[in-house]
């Protein structure tokens, strides 16, 4: 029975810092949009994820994305255009900052 107990607790434990790296090892996408009222949500696209986030006063950040290379496409409002950009690499734990992005209309 102890050694049950023993190796349930070890198990959870293991489970839980699991989860815990699993976190520290995503990153982050962030940007700006000019004009700052132009859009309303940024999106992230890869093979295999599709994130969003709103845009406020003109800033996002796309928290817990996973390593890889991604598009940012920035749904834009009327009259403004939508607006990609291709190529954007998220390292882990680490920011990726596309910096400003201009839409037209």
């Amino acid at each position: 029975m102890k050694i049950s107990k023993l190796s349930l607790g070890a198990l959870g434990i293991v489970t839980a810092g699991l989860f815990a790296f699993n976190a520290l090892v995503n990153g982050t996408v962030k940007g700006t949009v000019s004009p700052s009222d132009g859009a309303a949500r940024a999106w992230i696209i890869s093979a295999t994820d599709t994130l969003k986030a709103p845009i406020t006063q003109g800033a996002f950040e796309i928290p817990d994305v996973k390593p890889g290379t991604y598009k940012v496409i920035i749904e834009a409002k009327p009259p403004y255009k939508n607006t990609a950009k291709d190529g954007i690499t998220v390292t882990d734990g680490q920011t990726s900052d596309v910096g400003e992005i201009k839409l037209s209309q």
